[in-house]
């Protein structure tokens, strides 16, 4: 018999209820850990030497006290440095994140620009990680102890062991340069008046190599967690019951012992999405792709403050965002966890 359209109602009532109670509860964790990061690493930037005018000056060859101090007045280094925390912060509520140096742009504008190749890199190397590691993590369980078990899991730790740019820079020399079958660097063909679907395989061609790069890593994670929650699922009493009544071994795999099984991968991706921002910046520098990966450490390298502490705003309120949703969907897979 199926449900009356009212009982679907309260049931979706129910839980854009409990959504809503668990997002306003993250909302209110999250505040506190923005403010303590933010003044954390700007004091901890501004204990390091030097600072953007240095560096800017630096780069064009030098300049006259005058000029030096001109700049230091317009960005706001010549205040001390609680006053420039106070007026950061109350930027940041605006979020007005002050102009890159380096750019001579609004730092916003130049993260807001370079933030969707980040993000496209990282949703599909989170994607390929995820889906390689449960398929091998399923093969791995159902195969213990079998010399493909041992296979799987050697190939893994292999892989893991890999160092992200060496594994780069292989694929690159195999694969662009020897074999000539993708592109060699960057997000897309420069000066290319591409459009359409002609335009996305084109990124498509440029996001393999970095993609594979990037995920590579995580695949080894993904796989040992789902081959240990697979075997634990296996020895629970529906798993046996389900064999009692004759299903067969591919049935109670994917339709019994995955679900349950699947439950700490959702945990861990929300936990790896912020090592996986810390992976970009080597792989976006690898490959030349413009993302704020590239752009974090092009903003290391020259001391430009506002960029930097831009960056990692950002990149705060996208973890803080992620895991809200990682939280949800755990939510909805497993109501234990609202529950208590």
């Amino acid at each position: 018999m199926s449900a009356s359209p009212k009982g679907e109602g309260r049931a979706a009532d129910y839980f854009a209820g409990r959504a809503l109670v668990l997002v306003r509860r993250r909302l209110a964790q999250a505040l506190p850990v923005i403010v303590l990061i933010l003044v954390g690493n700007f004091l901890l930037l501004k204990l390091a030497p030097g600072d953007a005018v240095d560096a800017y000056i630096a780069t064009i060859g030098g300049g006259d006290a005058g000029v030096i101090a001109r700049l230091r007045a317009e960005y706001g280094l010549d205040q001390p440095a609680i006053v420039q925390l106070g007026l950061y912060l109350w930027k940041a509520i605006r979020l007005d994140l002050g102009q890159a140096v380096l750019y001579g742009q609004p730092v916003l504008t130049l993260i807001l620009e370079r933030l969707p190749n980040t993000l496209l890199l990282m949703a599909s190397s989170v994607s390929l990680a995820f889906g390689l590691g449960v398929l091998l993590g399923v093969a791995a369980a159902r195969r213990v102890g079998r010399p493909e078990d041992t296979a799987i899991i050697t190939l893994g730790l292999v892989v893991y062991a890999t160092p992200g740019f060496w594994l780069g820079l292989m694929l690159i020399v195999i694969f662009s340069v020897k074999l000539a079958w993708l592109p060699l660097a960057g997000i897309e063909t420069l000066a290319s008046t591409l459009t359409g679907w002609e335009r996305v395989l084109d990124i498509a061609r440029h996001l393999v190599l970095p993609t594979v790069s990037l995920a590579l890593i995580y695949v080894a994670i993904y796989m040992r967690l789902m081959r240990a929650g697979m075997l634990e699922v296996y020895g629970l009493d529906f798993v046996r019951t389900a064999k009692a009544k004759g299903l067969t071994d591919d049935r109670i795999a994917w339709r019994h012992v995955l679900p349950n099984a699947i439950l700490p991968m959702v945990t861990m991706l929300g936990l790896q999405f912020g090592t996986l921002l810390g992976g970009s910046v080597v792989i976006e520098s690898v490959f030349s792709i413009p993302g704020i990966g590239r752009l974090a450490f092009e903003s290391v390298v020259n001391r430009d403050l506002n960029t930097l502490l831009g960056i990692v705003f950002m990149s705060a309120l996208l973890v803080i965002t992620v895991n809200l949703i990682v939280d949800l969907l755990y939510a909805q897979l497993d109501p234990r966890i609202e529950s208590a």
